[in-house]
């Protein structure tokens, strides 16, 4: 073989693979133009439109449009340039193929309803980029522009605290492009949780006093502590499965209550049981906590265990005894 070497249609179709349909229409396109003709009229190729047709049956199998690959063998487009470009389109195409995949999961092992699978698949159409701009609005919206307390312009943000801010920013939910089925649920779930106004108000207020390093409620009264002490506690009963409503809880609350009310001198009576019931569920704030872990899950942290609130268990368990 060499370059004076001249082939038949049905002869370029047995070494490239393609059939003598799709040559005849490349050929009539201009794409691989015939070098001549035989005495008979039958069209004759040489070893370059060989080499053409092969690149041409490479690009087109691996996506390439048809208008791009004529550039790249009119010498337009470097083969590198076009690969590039692709490998990047098909880079958006398999994020896509997987954050729908994510989704189909989530619907398949939530049983969600119509409208739940449409809001979930609308709110994980978002790009990075939209995704960003939800949780800026929020922040913006909750703590003011870039944090500045009282900033003109943005609702109920007056005295919002910078540091809060900040803190909120910096753990900022993204979405990873191959999300698990879990992720894609906590995506969704705390994306309605930030355009609600009534949870921005309990955001900045919580928000700001975590940053601040300050106490919430009771443990600003009855010092660090005794609320380390009460964490501990509380926090060995949930790890060993105890029930806040049974014998062993009620034992754990019971010395809790004793020390509490030898802090602030009072009686440990059930008036000052449902007092203090009251003042932990003041301290802690369940759909703060929720946002917290929805945050966790989104970004494929790791739930620490030992940050699990005490403040639920702890109030059921002085309820019950209350009630008791």
């Amino acid at each position: 073989m060499n370059a004076t070497t001249l082939y038949s249609i049905g002869e370029l179709s047995r070494r490239t693979g393609l059939s003598v349909r799709t040559i005849r229409f490349y050929s009539d396109s201009g794409v691989v133009a015939p070098t001549t003709r035989s005495p008979a009229g039958y069209r004759l190729y040489d070893f370059d439109a060989l080499l053409r047709l092969e690149l041409l049956r490479t690009l087109r199998e691996l996506g390439v449009d048809l208008p791009t690959v004529r550039r790249v063998l009119d010498r337009e487009l470097s083969v590198a340039e076009v690969a590039a470009a692709h490998a990047d389109a098909l880079d958006v195409e398999i994020r896509v193929l997987q954050l729908r995949r994510s989704v189909l999961r989530a619907v398949a092992r939530g049983g969600s309803s119509p409208e739940e699978t449409q809001r979930m698949h609308r709110l994980t159409q978002l790009s990075g980029e939209e995704r960003r701009r939800l949780i800026d609005d929020f922040v913006e919206g909750t703590f003011g522009a870039s944090g500045a307390p009282g900033t003109p312009g943005t609702p109920g943000a007056a005295g919002a605290d910078p540091a809060a801010a900040a803190m909120v920013r910096a753990a900022t939910p993204d979405l990873p492009d191959d999300p698990s089925g879990e992720q894609v649920a906590a995506w969704v779930e705390l994306a309605e949780l930030v355009g609600d106004e009534e949870f921005r108000v309990r955001m900045r207020r919580t928000a700001g006093i975590q940053a601040a390093g300050r106490p919430l409620g009771i443990e600003d009264e009855v010092g660090a502590e005794l609320m380390d002490l009460t964490r501990q506690k509380v926090a060995r009963a949930m790890e060993a499965g105890i029930d806040p409503l049974g014998d062993s809880g009620a034992r754990v609350v019971d010395d809790l209550v004793h020390r509490f009310a030898e802090v602030l001198a009072r009686t440990p009576d059930p008036e000052f049981r449902d007092w203090l019931a009251r003042r932990f569920e003041e301290a802690y704030d369940p759909r703060v906590d929720r946002y917290w872990r929805l945050v966790w899950i989104v970004n494929g942290w790791q739930v620490v265990p030992g940050l699990s609130p005490v403040h639920p268990w702890l109030v059921q368990a002085l309820r019950h005894d209350r009630d008791a």
